[in-house]
């Protein structure tokens, strides 16, 4: 009998995030799936995102007493129930109705953080008070700086915990699998339309009886009667801002006074900018394949940002995850958290709120399992001596690197007396 993933109604019987996936691509209409799934381009860096963990392996102990297992980690000083959260996605609201609410209610109900996307179509204010947990919301710098200060603003009055900016999104990057499902800007083609009709529960769930979602959290960036999702992204596109720079964190940096996260970087040099920024963490990032192609994986330059700034920024990434085992290799190069964003999109695209929660669920599991099979008890022993990654110079472990800087402080300052 012929291998295949489930792709029924019942998200319980889901036993991976690609089953989650299957089920998704067979209840959203096609328009809506592509959007989830494309990548930029020849989507090469789409595939470097999935191929990495394919490079790295396990180096297990045994007979290890693993009886009893922990995945909680610290966050900006508070417990998270696992090593992951998540991260922004925009649009939500088009794959089953008020999906940033059903995400953020799932990851409060895991123990998790969850960040709302600029491009939501539920208030961040309703999202705060629905959902309850840790929020934090993720923003663009436009041209129109006023509009983001108001929105912050509002994030500040909402009790939102922390800002994410996203930074590598100046020149909006072209996904060209997505685009062909037009005849023009935001108009299927007859193929796609015809789709749509063959999708009668989804147009019941995000349609009925309002026509398209709007977003609720742009302010007056939008024209008047311009908010719906349809209406609104080429003129989103036409507000990036091509002259973003570190001056411009340094603006919000002195305007926002909680947390605040660079989401973008892709390198130890841009990491130790942002520590000299102020922010308080980064994630490393290539916007899900979705901008620049070829583009290195964050797996690829964790190492070497964890290195330079471990210990003092909080490093976190994105990009690729569908296993809880992936996961853990993200943890054991000293990432302290680990962003995902089509994993839960394709629980919520799959059954709303019970296939979020059914996507975190099983990766919860499968880092449990993966934590008892490699005989470590505590996530917070997981290192880099947990891993082989041929070819590549073994990193320095999140200690290792600490021990490091403060042994060349030492050195520095006995230098410095010498003189």
């Amino acid at each position: 009998m012929e291998r295949r993933l489930y792709a029924g109604r019942d998200v319980k019987r889901a036993h991976s995030i690609d089953d989650l996936r299957a089920m998704a691509r067979k209840r959203l209409p096609n328009f809506c799936f592509e959007y989830v799934e494309g990548g930029a381009e020849d989507e090469a860096t789409l595939r470097r995102n999935r191929d990495v963990f394919r490079e790295i392996a396990f180096l297990p102990r045994t007979l290890v007493n693993v009886e009893k297992r922990k995945q909680s980690v610290t966050l900006f000083g508070e417990r998270s129930a696992s090593p992951f959260m998540i991260g922004p996605t925009g649009y939500s609201g088009l794959m089953f109705r008020e999906g940033d609410v059903k995400l953020a209610s799932a990851a409060a109900a895991a123990g998790i953080p969850f960040v709302l996307s600029n491009v939501s179509t539920v208030s961040l204010e309703d999202v705060v008070q629905r959902a309850g947990g840790r929020v934090w919301m993720q923003v663009y710098m436009y041209r129109t700086r006023e509009s983001l200060a108001k929105l912050a603003q509002r994030a500040k009055a909402a009790g939102i915990e922390a800002l994410v900016v996203t930074t590598d999104s100046a020149v909006f990057g072209k996904r060209e699998w997505d685009l062909r499902n037009y005849i023009e800007p935001l108009k299927l083609d007859w193929r796609n339309k015809f789709d749509v009709l063959r999708h009668p529960g989804w147009m019941a769930n995000v349609l009925w009886p309002n026509g398209m979602p709007r977003f609720a959290n742009l302010g007056d960036l939008l024209p008047p009667g311009q908010d719906s999702v349809k209406g609104a992204t080429i003129t989103l596109g036409r507000e990036l801002d091509p002259s973003l720079s570190w001056d411009d964190i340094r603006w919000l940096r002195d305007l926002w006074p909680r947390r605040l996260i660079v989401k973008g970087v892709l390198g130890a040099p841009d990491a130790l900018k942002a520590l000299e920024a102020g922010v308080d963490g980064i994630v490393l990032s290539n916007h899900g394949g979705r901008q620049l192609d070829s583009a290195v994986s964050a797996m690829d330059v964790l190492p070497e940002v964890v290195e330079q700034v471990g210990g003092k920024l909080c490093v976190m990434l994105d990009g690729g995850f569908r296993r809880g085992s992936e996961i853990l290799k993200a943890v054991a190069l000293g990432a302290d958290a680990v962003l995902l964003g089509r994993a839960t999109t394709y629980g919520l695209s799959a059954g709303g709120q019970p296939g979020v929660e059914r996507a975190i669920e099983i990766l919860q599991t499968e880092i449990d399992r993966a934590l008892g099979l490699l005989g470590c008890c505590d996530i917070a022993g997981l290192d880099r001596s947990y891993l082989r990654w041929p070819g590549r110079q073994a990193p320095l472990s999140r200690a290792q690197a600490q021990a490091q800087t403060q042994s060349q402080t030492v050195q520095a300052r006995v230098a410095a007396l010498s003189v």
